[in-house]
């Protein structure tokens, strides 16, 4: 057999690896998966054999262009300019991805991707459009997410009081499965359109199907030249290639046996122009191998640090554009330092169409080699229950259950089983419970303007440098649909900050389409959706504490960092 790609720098667990290809190879495993036989992961077939439509999506898709394009065409003829994307998890992060990698062409429609139910976030994108020419993408394989659902009935009364109830429908699209029910909604509020996805894949692996494809034809990207590009990976990846000639093969067997062996902490360094995939592939790694007690932890946006600040749990992969090396000298150290290193390049940005599909194939791969189903998540049901319980007992009781926080500093009060007697006593006890394996993963229900981002990273780095432990960091509720299938499914080793702040304006989601009668805001929502995270992760036995912020979340936020020296 070959060797291993140089651009695998494997160190002492290249021959494990070497060894996890030949079994892979031994036991047919591209036959196996291009002939959907379920026991490669499991001995049953469900959420199997029905969530492998993806292996052919770059070839199906062609298919479907003339009908994307001329959909495109008779928009930009009736003078819309703006696009909003209303999802949540796979099918809001494929369109981000291209989005922010490709931008939007001169002449066509600039989208924007909506996944947040911080009611700041959602009132920015309200004063931003212009209904009149925008278009309402309500994007849900169930047909019932019901982050999507509350946007699109939110969204659908303003362009009725701007458009008239007529006329409203016209400005909005649904990319859904068949069966689901925003079919029926559809009908009810007379939709532009509907584009019915291939049922057989699931929402993380959807990228190159219709949730991905349509969004990304509308600010001009050419998507002939993308799925040819993913085609051609589908090729290399195919039947009878050889097992060192085919990248999501050697790339699978890479991060899943390295995974076995303790590097269990996907570490990405990805080049600023391609830096949204990351998104991406956190969801896919993350809500497709963190179950049954295992799990592949992957880091994305963790800023560079000093070699020695790095365990030995991590794994690190580097993305580049082409151009020049983002990092310089950095793969190298850490290389020499004794971790396993993967680099890629992408040549132009519809290389991504490769890469999606590698990744794809090679968290299949992965999958098979930790002995999980890597296309099911058994674990995401348990929040979003605990949620709708919150929610119900608020429109029940006109408030959720009274909490006392255990310290109350400045403007932060802190609630969970911890103990101090100042901030700064409380995080550092907290963040001192953690073990060789573990990791911290911060969690904020708060607005996703720079100003906030820039302080997370600020604290995110100072806890990993106090603790030498991975670190993530989520916008809630949008990590519900990416890393909380991992947060509750894993082994149970995270540490989890999880911030909330108090809301300065709210916005309300009306009961039905159109209508102006209103049960429930979106701030309500939000912290529902923080209450019944963390209630899931108090009933696997994780260890929470959440940091609230009475005033501002920049303000709170620099309170809690100057706490830990």
């Amino acid at each position: 057999m070959q060797s291993i790609p140089d651009h695998y720098r494997l160190g002492g667990y290249a021959g494990d690896v070497e060894d996890a290809l030949k079994r892979l190879s031994e036991g047919k495993f591209i036959e196996r998966i291009r002939d959907h036989d379920h026991t490669l992961w499991s001995s049953q077939p469900d959420e199997i054999v029905n969530r492998l439509g993806w292996l052919d999506s770059p070839k199906s898709m062609r298919s479907q262009l003339a009908e994307i394009d001329g959909f495109c065409a008779a928009l930009r003829e009736e003078g819309y300019q703006q696009a909003l994307l209303l999802g949540m998890g796979g099918s809001s992060l494929a369109p981000e991805v291209f989005r922010h990698t490709f931008g939007v062409q001169e002449g066509w429609i600039d989208l924007a991707v909506l996944d947040s139910t911080d009611p700041e976030r959602i009132l920015r994108e309200t004063e931003r459009l212009d209904r009149k020419k925008t278009l309402f993408i309500v994007s849900t394989k169930s047909g019932g997410t019901v982050e999507t659902i509350s946007f699109f009935k939110y969204f659908y009364r303003l362009v009725a009081e701007t458009q008239g109830q007529e006329e409203a429908g016209r400005h909005f699209v649904a990319i859904t499965d068949s069966g689901s029910s925003l079919i029926d909604l559809a009908g009810e509020c007379r939709f532009r359109k509907i584009f019915l996805n291939d049922p057989n894949l699931g929402g993380r692996y959807s990228a190159l199907s219709h949730f991905g494809c349509v969004p990304a034809a509308l600010g001009g990207m050419d998507l002939d030249r993308l799925l040819a590009r993913a085609e051609r990976e589908m090729e290399r990846s195919g039947i009878n290639i050889p097992v060192m000639d085919n990248p999501g093969l050697v790339l699978g067997a890479a991060i899943g046996e390295c995974a076995r062996q303790g590097r269990d902490k996907l570490t990405f360094f990805i080049a600023p122009a391609l830096r949204s995939f990351g998104d991406w592939v956190e969801q896919l790694i993350a809500e497709s191998t963190g179950k049954y007690g295992k799990g592949i932890l992957p880091v994305v946006g963790e800023r560079p640090g000093a070699v020695a600040v790095y365990g030995t749990d991590r794994l690190f992969v580097f993305l580049e554009d082409g151009e020049t090396e983002f990092l310089p000298g950095f793969a190298d150290a850490v290389a020499q330092a004794g971790h396993p290193v993967i680099r890629f390049s992408v040549d132009d940005h519809y290389g991504l169409g490769s890469q999606l599909y590698r990744w794809e194939l090679a968290t299949a791969v992965a999958g098979s080699l930790l002995k999980i189903n890597p296309f099911d998540q058994p674990d995401v049901e348990t929040a979003k229950r605990l949620a709708r319980r919150m929610v119900s007992e608020y429109l029940e009781k006109g408030a959720f259950p009274a909490e006392s926080p255990m310290l109350t500093e400045g403007p932060v009060d802190v609630y969970g089983e911890v103990s101090g007697v100042s901030l700064g006593e409380v995080l550092r006890e907290f963040i001192g419970r953690k073990n060789d394996k573990g990791y911290i993963s911060l969690q904020a229900y708060v607005d996703t303007r720079p100003s906030i981002n820039c302080l997370l990273d600020e604290l995110r780095t100072l806890v990993r440098d106090r603790t030498g432990l991975a670190t993530t960091l989520g916008y809630g509720p949008r990590f519900l649909h990416s890393t909380g299938q991992l947060h509750k499914g894993d082994a149970g080793n995270g540490l989890f900050i999880q911030i909330t702040a108090r809301d300065r304006k709210d916005c309300l989601i009306p009961n039905h389409p159109g209508g102006s009668v209103s049960s429930m805001s979106f701030g309500i929502l939000k912290a529902a959706q923080a209450r019944g995270d963390r209630e899931a992760l108090q009933e696997r036995k994780r260890r929470v504490v959440r940091f609230h912020f009475n005033g501002s979340a920049e303000d709170g936020l620099r309170h809690l960092i100057s706490s830990l020296p």
